[in-house]
């Protein structure tokens, strides 16, 4: 780690141990350890993901500038109504970008968090300046190198943002919250959303590069769950660590996520017989994993990891648990 980046951080330790302490007596390297630890797997984290936004950015920006806008194509999502509305009105689709996922990024931080929105947000604003600045190659006129190529390059950006913990189409953040108060999937919901607005295209444009459309987003909706597997998918998460005290009041108390704990033991232990060790179950959705990924990391970097998709769920604990009031 660079030494310069390492006193910075010793010394942010220091000052949080000592408010903490309320300056009672000298603050030890045993206390220190731990916290620079923590800030060295956000810092890693957050570098990595941060990777993943601008990859995706940039990739769906070649979507759209190399393959959908020259040849007046539209996508589903809030992209595909900005697309629309550029087309109807003489506004700029970067800015057209940010200002229609607003309202979705005010939900996304009431329903998914705060960091999330926030995140979400500089990867929209970041997408509407490459589209805004940067000058793509147009690729191809055929129509249908466009609809499936542009799809492709658009859901991998989706895809790769969604890894990187953020979004840069809002309605996903839109069916996930409609799909808690609907008894419909967020598959459904997206489907419903993306009807409309292709009709709509169908209108305004022309019915055959409505049905265009239609595959540009069924060929970004493969790429993406190519990428994370699916939005509306649930992640089952087993976690196996000889911290696993730790990793428990982690996430009930730092991610407010119920969790099963499994009294287990290990088969092959250091001297070769077997031994006891609590094993930790609980779920998440896809969006949650890099954080539980961070925090796992913090605690116990060699904690055996084990993540299933999760397709159907009834019952249990399943959303955050609320916050305690404090009064």
């Amino acid at each position: 780690m660079n030494p310069f980046l390492a006193k910075v951080l010793i010394d942010i330790a220091r000052k949080r141990l000592r408010a903490k302490q309320d300056g009672s007596g000298p603050v030890s390297k045993k206390e220190i350890v731990p916290l620079v630890r923590n800030f060295q797997v956000e810092i890693a984290h957050a570098i990595k993901e941060y990777v993943f936004i601008i990859v995706g950015v940039f990739s769906a920006g070649f979507g759209l500038k190399g393959f959908l806008l020259p040849n007046d194509f539209i996508d589903g999502g809030a992209t595909g109504i900005s697309l629309l509305l550029e087309y109807t009105t003489s506004l700029n689709l970067g800015l057209l970008l940010v200002l229609i996922n607003i309202p979705f990024l005010v939900l996304a931080s009431r329903t998914i968090g705060v960091k999330f929105a926030l995140r979400s947000i500089a990867a929209i604003t970041l997408l509407a300046f490459v589209v805004h600045f940067i000058e793509y190659p147009t690729i191809t006129e055929d129509k249908l190198l466009i609809a499936v190529f542009g799809g492709f390059f658009l859901g991998l950006g989706i895809g790769m943002s969604m890894r990187g913990g953020s979004v840069i189409d809002g309605t996903e953040v839109l069916a996930i919250f409609l799909s808690r108060k609907l008894s419909l999937t967020i598959g459904d919901v997206l489907l419903l959303i993306n009807i409309l607005i292709f009709s709509v295209g169908a209108y305004i444009l022309s019915i055959e590069t409505a049905l265009y459309a239609i595959l540009t987003y069924l060929a970004a909706a493969k790429t993406v769950d190519f990428i994370v597997d699916g939005v509306e998918e649930y992640v089952g998460v087993t976690i196996i660590s000889n911290q696993h005290e730790k990793l428990r009041i982690m996430l009930t108390k730092k991610l407010r996520r119920a969790c099963t704990i499994y009294a287990g033991k290990g088969g092959y232990g250091s001297t070769g017989e077997s031994y006891d060790k609590d094993i930790i179950y609980t779920v998440i959705t896809r969006l949650e994993l890099a954080k539980l990924q961070t925090e796992i990391d913090k605690i116990d970097r060699n904690a055996f990891i084990i993540m299933g998709v999760v397709k159907d769920l009834k019952g249990g604990m399943i959303k955050k648990k609320p916050l305690k009031d404090k009064h």
